[in-house]
């Protein structure tokens, strides 16, 4: 006992820390999402948020602490997006044959994911900076934050939003799509890149290698549009 303690007050105090404790609980997360089958509801990303936010709130650890560490995982996640465009190469005389059906049908579904979000906001009565948040929620975080900067919102609640939607979307896509009957792993990744950015599509990818590169045009058309369209229309608006 007194090894572990030592062990932890050192970890604590150092980078290590944020680096050891998002590893170990992505691992077990991962061997959990295995043993039940990669049962939607058992989302690794999820309980990995869950669990290290435990951590962070029962040991007092101060966020700037733990990200101190968790950066160098964080930094892999843009070789991580780019890597998504391998399957996309795979398929690219595919995704050449249809790609105008595929952009009217990401401008639709990015409208349609803004617009819900925008309205839903101010039918409750959120404030404006809240409702200027929400509406990227359906792009990838880094993105959905810089253009919230632009658009008069809030980049870190923009980040909370995209992050608690890619979740929803990842955990509740297999029951909704098995509910409507859609059975194309094609359709289904499209819709889920769509609508759950990143996390969608690396939900995607563990499902189906069409239903993972579907995700990544989806994923990419979003953050294209969005970055183009969205600051354009609410400074229209406004």
């Amino acid at each position: 006992m007194d090894e572990f303690v030592q062990l932890w007050v050192y970890l604590s105090s150092t980078p290590l820390f944020g680096l050891t404790a998002t590893l170990v609980t992505y691992v077990v997360a991962q061997l959990a999402y295995e043993r039940v089958g990669r049962a939607p509801w058992a989302n690794p990303v999820l309980w990995s948020v869950v669990a290290i936010g435990v951590v962070l709130v029962t040991t007092r650890t101060a966020y700037p602490t733990y990200f101190a560490g968790a950066q160098f995982i964080h930094v892999l996640l843009g070789p991580a997006v780019v890597a998504l465009a391998w399957p996309l190469w795979v398929r690219r005389a595919e995704v050449r044959r249809r790609g105008v059906a595929l952009t009217i049908a990401a401008l639709a579904g990015g409208v349609a994911a803004a617009a819900s979000a925008v309205l839903a906001a101010i039918w409750l009565g959120m404030p404006l900076e809240v409702v200027h948040s929400l509406a990227p929620k359906s792009v990838t975080a880094p993105v959905a934050m810089g253009i919230a900067d632009r658009i008069g919102g809030i980049p870190a609640l923009a980040a909370v939003f995209a992050v608690l939607t890619g979740m929803v979307g990842a955990i509740s896509a297999k029951y909704l799509f098995n509910l409507l009957g859609i059975a194309s792993y094609a359709v289904r990744g499209f819709a889920l890149g769509t609508a759950a950015h990143g996390i969608g599509a690396a939900r995607a990818i563990q499902v189906d290698a069409d239903a993972g590169a579907y995700a990544g045009i989806a994923l990419g058309l979003q953050v294209l549009l969005a970055s183009i369209l969205m600051p354009l229309v609410f400074r229209w608006l406004a």
